[in-house]
């Protein structure tokens, strides 16, 4: 029987270590500039919709938030552990899920992370609410896209080094993609680019997460170096912080508004450019 129990114990806990750990992600502050934005860029055939929409849009987008506090599930939505699959650029994963999942396992696969695929998902999902004329449905899905296509632009959501334990410096991801943003958002000159037609919504996600991912060391050193000499995350650390790594921050933001809106823009495009209601 303890033998029995004593196995149990042991494969639980294996489990327990190919879940997805915590995932901070942008916070809300970051996920409402970056909604806001993506309405703003968008073009006079498809604006009307998601400005009369604006509101919902961005209340509704902080929705995964709160499923990430909840469900330990959700968080492997969030992030791609792409240094996980080998070396930069990290071609042995396969950008297509069946073959990914034929390669490595579906348990693998999930516990380094959907979010690619999971923003593939809801941009087919948007793309067919539009077509069918579920307007309903296609604002949920145009804000559950909006967050997922977000996420993919903060870089610690495509490492496993998400929190900076690894490199000693626990934390810097929330202090960069939450508490950066909160203290000098207002000073963003956010200005995203005009929207595209994105092709493949799934193998744009990947080409978003690894640009993402090339950040990383940037952020990492800003953050080493803006500690230098204190003892603790000071306000003169977080001008330091924002000094070095502010720009990166700042092109992070700007161009997940610029991708969201290329996205709704796609979906629209791929549904055969309906005629959008009112509201």
């Amino acid at each position: 029987m303890r033998s029995t129990l004593k196995r149990a114990l042991v494969v639980a806990a294996g489990l327990v270590t190919l879940l997805p750990g915590p995932a901070y992600a942008w916070g809300a502050t970051a996920h409402r500039v970056i909604t806001n934005k993506a309405v703003d860029a968008l073009p006079p055939e498809v604006r009307g919709f998601f400005e009369a929409n604006r509101s919902l849009l961005v209340q509704q987008s902080l929705g995964p938030l709160d499923l990430l506090a909840k469900d330990p599930n959700e968080k492997r939505n969030h992030v791609i552990y792409l240094d996980r699959y080998g070396r930069f650029p990290f071609d042995a994963l396969p950008r297509d899920y069946r073959v990914a999942v034929r390669k490595y396992g579906r348990r693998t696969i999930d516990a380094n992370g959907v979010l690619p695929w999971q923003i593939g998902v809801y941009s087919e999902k948007l793309t067919n609410a539009m077509k069918s004329g579920n307007w309903e449905e296609a604002r949920q899905a145009a804000a559950m896209l909006a967050h997922y296509v977000a996420e993919a632009h903060d870089p610690f959501n495509t490492t496993e080094n998400f929190d900076g334990m690894m490199a000693g410096q626990p934390g810097v991801n929330a202090r960069f993609s939450t508490s950066l943003v909160d203290r000098y958002s207002l000073f963003f000159f956010v200005r995203p680019n005009d929207p595209v037609q994105v092709p493949d919504p799934t193998d744009r996600a990947f080409e978003i997460a690894l640009n993402a991912h090339s950040w990383l060391e940037n952020i990492l050193l800003a953050d080493r170096r803006a500690r230098r000499g204190l003892n603790d995350y000071t306000d003169e650390y977080y001008d330091r912080f924002y000094n070095q790594a502010g720009a990166i921050l700042v092109r992070q933001v700007t161009d997940a508004a610029t991708e969201v809106s290329s996205y709704w823009l796609s979906a629209w495009i791929h549904a055969g450019r309906p005629q959008l209601p009112a509201r």
